[in-house]
């Protein structure tokens, strides 16, 4: 995580994970040796999965990849594999999908990451004390 840090030198990036809660979390928990990429938003694929197949019992990976027809790979829940298969889901969703910007699927499945909302939190009570709120 750290040697991707270092990649992520142009800033604005973007995230793309399924159950990206989950992602974010493992992110924060490595802040110390990816500041960089605990500061940057994701999109959720399962948030996205719910609004373009709201029909479907459930938006985990292997029902979407079922779902999709999307053939799971031998060696899913393996790091690369998964990747694999959430790029090709992810590009089926912005196919099938409602929205129409990148704003639109921002506000339908970002996630914040956790670092960045501690740091705006302490930024405001910095900000409060300043002016004695």
């Amino acid at each position: 995580m750290s040697a991707l840090d270092g990649r992520l030198t142009r800033p604005p990036y973007l995230l793309v994970a399924h159950n990206a809660p989950y992602e974010a979390g493992l992110i924060f928990d490595q802040r110390d040796h990816c500041p960089a990429l605990a500061r940057i938003p994701l999109l959720d694929t399962v948030r996205l999965a719910r609004t373009a197949y709201p029909d479907l019992a459930r938006h985990r990976l292997d029902d979407l990849l079922r779902h999709l027809a999307i053939p799971a790979p031998p060696d899913r829940h393996r790091a690369l594999a998964d990747v694999v298969v959430t790029l090709a889901v992810f590009g089926r969703l912005l196919d099938d999908g409602p929205w129409n910007s990148l704003s639109h699927l921002r506000r339908i499945a970002e996630i914040t990451p956790k670092l960045l909302e501690l740091e705006q939190e302490a930024a405001k009570g910095q900000q409060e004390s300043l002016f004695g709120l």
